[in-house]
């Protein structure tokens, strides 16, 4: 009997962190607003996906940068014009539900520019807050 109910409570724990109906959707749609913001060149509206706090997480070659406003600001040095934002692209290769509230996404980001393209991969965070998904970490590279 003991067995059963072990079973029976790795089942219901199992389905507890399958994705809810339409956070994939919701997630891929915060990656399209990523990409419609930076290739309009709008930057605030770009980081509006992220979680407006402190304790965001943004992981580069460059390092660790923490924080909404830090992350805005290193944003604006690396790209100070539209020339250098170039045509964003993102190719989606998993998202992944970690447990309730928690999205792991990865994929390939791709940067179409005069002065020479520019790629890599990237890992995102996403936790849902106050009904929005938002990204808490960013690891590009």
């Amino acid at each position: 009997m003991k067995k059963y109910s072990f079973l029976i409570l790795l089942c219901i724990a199992f389905m507890s962190v399958q994705a809810q109906p339409g956070d994939i959707q919701k997630i891929q749609a915060v990656m399209e607003q990523q990409t419609t913001a930076w290739n309009q060149g709008n930057l605030e509206a770009f980081m509006d996906t992220y979680w407006k706090s402190d304790s965001l997480l943004f992981v580069s070659k460059q390092g660790v940068t923490y924080g909404w406003q830090q992350t805005l600001d290193r944003y604006r040095r690396s790209y100070p014009s539209r020339d250098e934002m170039g045509q964003l692209k993102f190719t989606l290769l998993k998202i992944q539900s970690l447990e309730t509230g928690f999205y792991n996404v990865v994929g390939k980001w791709q940067l179409s520019r005069k002065m020479g393209d520019l790629s890599g991969h990237f890992t995102l965070l996403l936790k849902k807050i106050a009904g929005s998904w938002k990204i808490i970490q960013d690891h590009s590279s």
